[in-house]
């Protein structure tokens, strides 16, 4: 028996409102039944109507057939999409490749598992992403980097897994429209510097091999060092020829021994990393020397924009981390091969729980683009307090980046309400490039714990993730209600309160911790749990700038310059405190403590009110889940209410902790009379 639940693919009996009769035969035509990724749809389609139905399934072969499900093949599909429609009693799946079939497989048995009638269904889906995918931290000794669910269920004592339970990951991020997955830390260290070596390329044949099974190609985080530490040439200078014939062979065999490979991952010059500034050459030589000896397999090449100077000095105000990415990567764009993808954070800085988009979106018009975002809860309650992240996501995803505008240096419009909207969602999905190496990946939430994520809450964000990267068309309610509906109960006040507990918990996580977007009040390296100067005088680049007057970094014209990286409408916007979104108001601005908001508090009023605020609404949040006792699995029961035991308590550490810092430090009392030490 598995130590590990089938998180939202447990198929628990059903209510059939519409689907029994639909499902009872499956007939497949235009495609090879014993096609790995069809072969795989058919066991799920077995496997969730036995579950939730109790019925069996029976593919046929040539016999006609009356009711049940027919899969077609349908050229004018869109890739990787598909189209379910009901009639007469056959529930047609139309696709024009086995990724469709597979996701549309997914589609139906979703429907199910939420009691959703499926007689008159017609909807067609398509991926608004070329790429989705998770990034994982895992490292081969087994632990994992900002890992808060348990171990590697990939790695463990320098050796790879392929088992029971990597077929089941498989069918999870399938289920939700994942196509790629990294599945060892970026920062590639010790053993994992030999996964591109014979030592471990026969076990990474046989997981990329069942990844492909289910739709899914598998990526190496890699090495840009690895020559020297290999045992190859001294250097890893790009222009080095050395250097390239030694990259040359050793891509060679990797693609020999696994040629489902989709291509690598790569941090450089970035927190100690070598890369190509390194030998005094640009980020587009060290990745186009790697693109140029992939792209005859068909590989490509994912290169990080987290590359910033980490050993500033807290004294000189005229650095600015934030400035980094795009001061490091603007003057190289058009310089990428096309098949390199510049691999952005959602955030110049990391992911913090409030920053404003990068300015990288919209500003690269010839260089592939792919948002990365983070679900693994660095900065956000470790997967101890509970954050719902899709929302964010959503913001990012809606920002309008002005990208192919001519005259986004000197536009005046709102950038809210201009004609010409392109966002993060159109860049990163290929609309305004036009092109395919494009889409979206998440630093990845899941460990060896037996619930994936360790609260069973932080599973709306694994789930979350992928729905969204398909389709970013969808709300986030509508995504947690789903996830509530397939990973709980269809209870409805498990729903209701499952939706209000989840959609308000980004921003009471906000309210307690950081205010009006400043971040980093973190504790150094371990990031749970307040230390309000823990960075302030760090090498890091991550400052508050509190002093006894006020608090902020400014980040307009007249300080480090940041806000001028934006396209004009949302420059002018950042630029101006009077105007300025005031979730990002001390991210922009250093102000007093008595500058009046729009709400008409101070600056200073506001830090208390929320602080005061966000304990009572993890409070809140205990008494509507503890309202759901008994209508659901007591181990998920019991693991959350411990979960928000914890979390109050972080919260009231952070209340009373960031309110004393600023009261001692502004001097100035709360209006209401509260305590604070």
């Amino acid at each position: 028996m598995e130590n590990w639940t089938q998180g939202w693919l447990a198929y628990d009996p059903r209510r059939d409102v519409g689907g029994a009769q639909l499902t009872g035969r499956i007939k497949i035509t235009g495609f090879d039944k014993e096609q790995p990724i069809v072969r795989n749809a058919v066991a799920e389609f077995r496997r969730g109507i036995r579950g939730m139905l109790g019925g069996r399934v029976t593919l046929l072969h040539s016999e006609e057939l009356r009711k049940g499900v027919l899969i077609s093949r349908q050229p004018g599909i869109p890739e990787e999409g598909y189209r379910i429609r009901e009639a007469d009693g056959i529930l047609h799946v139309d696709a024009s490749g086995e990724a469709g079939v597979l996701y549309g497989i997914f589609h139906i048995l979703r429907l199910i598992a939420m009691e959703e009638a499926l007689v008159g269904i017609d909807v067609t889906c398509r991926p608004d992403n070329p790429l989705r995918m998770y990034n994982h931290w895992d490292n081969l000794d087994g632990s994992i980097e900002r890992g808060y669910s348990g171990d590697s269920f990939f790695f463990q004592k320098n050796k790879i897994l392929v088992n029971r339970r990597t077929r089941d990951y498989c069918r999870l991020a399938a289920s939700v429209g994942i196509n790629g997955v990294v599945i060892n830390n970026v920062n590639v260290k010790e053993a994992a510097s030999w996964l591109i070596t014979e030592r471990y390329l026969g076990q990474l044949k046989g997981m990329a091999g069942l990844f492909a099974g289910y739709g899914i190609r598998l990526y190496l985080s890699l090495n840009f060092a690895a020559p020297i530490e290999l045992g190859g040439p001294d250097s890893a200078d790009p222009f080095d020829e050395d250097v390239r014939a030694w990259w040359r062979q050793k891509i060679a065999e990797v693609y020999e021994a696994v040629p489902e490979l989709g291509g690598f991952l790569v941090k450089a010059d970035s927190e100690g990393r070598p890369g190509p500034f390194t030998y005094g050459r640009t980020q587009a030589d060290g990745a186009n020397m790697l693109a140029d000896l992939v792209k005859p397999y068909g590989g490509i090449i994912l290169w990080r924009c987290f590359v910033y100077n980490c050993t500033q000095d807290w004294r000189d105000r005229t650095m600015d981390r934030a400035r980094a990415a795009y001061d490091n990567f603007i003057g190289t764009d058009g310089d990428y091969r096309d098949n390199v993808i510049l691999q952005i954070k959602n955030g110049p800085m990391d992911f913090q729980i409030r920053e404003p988009v990068s300015p990288l979106f919209g500003a690269l018009h010839r260089t592939n683009q792919m948002l990365e975002v983070q679900i693994a809860q660095e900065y956000t309650g470790h997967q101890i307090d509970v954050c719902y992240l899709i929302p964010m996501c959503k913001e990012v995803l809606d920002f309008n980046t002005c990208a192919a505008c001519p005259s986004r240096n000197s536009c005046t419009a709102s950038a809210a309400c201009c004609e010409k909207r392109r966002t993060v969602a159109d860049v990163v999905g290929g609309r305004v490039m036009h092109n395919r190496n494009a889409g979206i990946c998440a630093v990845c939430n899941t460990g060896d714990d037996g619930n994936w994520t360790g609260n069973e809450l932080a599973g709306a964000n694994f789930y979350g993730f992928g729905r969204l990267a398909y389709d970013t068309g969808l709300s986030a309610e509508r995504i947690a209600e789903e996830w509530i509906r397939l990973a709980l109960s269809n209870d409805r006040e498990v729903v209701e309160h499952g939706k209000k507990i989840l959609l308000m918990s980004r921003e009471t996580y906000e309210k307690y911790t950081s205010p009006l977007g400043i971040g980093w009040m973190v504790t150094p390296m371990e990031h749970y749990g307040p230390s309000v100067d823990g960075y302030e005088y760090s090498r890091w680049g991550t400052y508050h700038r509190a002093d006894r007057q006020g608090i902020g970094v400014d980040r307009t014209d007249r300080g480090t310059g940041y806000a001028q990286q934006y396209a004009k409408p949302a420059a002018d916007l950042y630029n101006c405190a009077e105007i300025c979104p005031e979730e990002l108001l001390l991210f922009f601005h250093h102000l007093p403590y008595r500058y009046r908001l729009r709400s008409g508090k101070t600056i200073i009023q506001h830090i208390y009110d929320t602080h005061f605020e966000g304990v009572e609404e993890v409070e809140e949040m205990i008494g509507l889940w503890k309202e759901l006792e008994g209508k659901m699995e007591e181990r998920i029961y019991r693991n959350v209410l411990e979960r928000f035991d914890r979390q109050l308590l972080n919260a009231r550490e952070w209340r009373d902790q960031v309110n004393s810092y600023f009261y001692r430090k502004s001097g100035i009392p709360d209006e209401k009379g509260r305590k604070i030490y």
